[in-house]
């Protein structure tokens, strides 16, 4: 059942992206108009997603600790994979400095240490795309569409997109770069989806509901997410060069680390623990399967850091997810 339900939502997700492909290889369509629906995504959609989870939910002590211990969770699972890939590719990671020497011999060093930089870049990247999911556009309508009777899954997504970001500006941020000045308290908390997620919890606590009036347009916004997310998605890889998303065996990897292992890994860690009920460990695999999410996408090319690398996973691992998610599913 679960396997079937899943499996006919990626689905749909991929009928979503297809529209977008088609746009753009019709000329109907380009990057520039991409750009602006990602726009709208983030600051109007995204936003819409979050308040209306909250507003599905009553206010309930259990409610809330479930919520509390959801984030928390979420996060040290996510410094944890981040640790455990950082130990595997700490020999990859390093970037030796060039010594004073002749100027022939300098050259000759430089040039060896831009190639180290690069690919010191390539697995930093593959850190960071391997633990940071699309788990708000892509996840959020999966977990509801699996427990349509518990509306606190929709909040367990809004509540990992917000320690997500947490990482996504600090120890994201640092592993993509290297340097600890691009490191941002402030960003980590001021952007669209932690500010939702802050400003529909007085809502929550005081058990106020909006009027129809507000809640059924704000409820209509938030539902254009996923379907505009993954229309964006379909004209980046419209645009995006095919030799290098299928050939790249880096790209593969990324994707083998972000669908199957940090999921599995992701779930062994919340499997055997008595005190989470089953709705509970069965969201935590769900949303840590999802595919690379963009912000590591708009990292790359924001920091200029393997940015076509960064294209191509979000890419291939949102395709890929079509058939691993469904699959992963057989885990519970």
């Amino acid at each position: 059942m679960q396997f079937s339900i899943v499996a006919g939502n990626v689905l749909t997700m991929l009928a979503f992206m297809l529209c977008g492909y088609l746009l753009v290889a019709f000329k109907k369509g380009t990057s520039a108009h991409a750009k602006t629906l990602s726009a709208i995504l983030i600051y109007l959609c995204c936003p819409a997603m979050i308040v209306s989870a909250w507003q599905s939910i009553q206010y309930s002590k259990d409610n809330f600790l479930q919520t509390a211990w959801f984030f928390c969770v979420s996060l040290i699972i996510q410094l944890l994979f981040f640790g455990a890939l950082f130990f595997v590719f700490r020999k990859k990671l390093r970037n030796t400095p060039v010594p004073q020497l002749a100027d022939q011999q300098t050259d000759q060093l430089k040039e060896g240490d831009n190639q180290k930089k690069d690919e010191s870049a390539k697995y930093r990247l593959l850190t960071v795309g391997a633990t940071l999911g699309n788990v708000g556009f892509f996840g959020l309508p999966l977990v509801t569409a699996l427990f349509p009777e518990q509306p606190t899954v929709a909040c367990f997504s809004t509540v990992y997109v917000m320690s997500m970001n947490l990482m996504v500006f600090t120890v994201g941020v640092f592993m993509l770069t290297g340097d600890k000045k691009h490191v941002s308290i402030k960003s980590a908390i001021i952007n669209p989806s932690t500010l939702s997620v802050l400003f529909a919890l007085p809502f929550f606590f005081f058990e106020i509901t909006f009027p129809p009036f507000l809640l059924q347009p704000l409820d209509l916004l938030g539902k254009m997410s996923t379907p505009l997310c993954m229309m964006v998605l379909g004209m980046r890889l419209a645009s995006a060069n095919k030799k290098n998303l299928f050939t790249r065996p880096t790209v593969y990897l990324g994707c083998l680390l972000k669908l199957i292992v940090f999921p599995l890994f992701a779930y062994a860690l919340v499997a055997f623990l008595p005190f989470f009920d089953a709705t509970f460990k069965a969201c935590i695999l769900v949303l840590s399967a999802t595919p690379s999410g963009v912000i590591i996408l708009s990292l790359a090319e924001f920091h200029e850091t393997e940015q076509e690398l960064s294209a191509n996973i979000v890419l291939l691992s949102t395709l890929l997810a079509t058939v691993t998610m469904p699959l992963i599913m057989l885990v519970l």
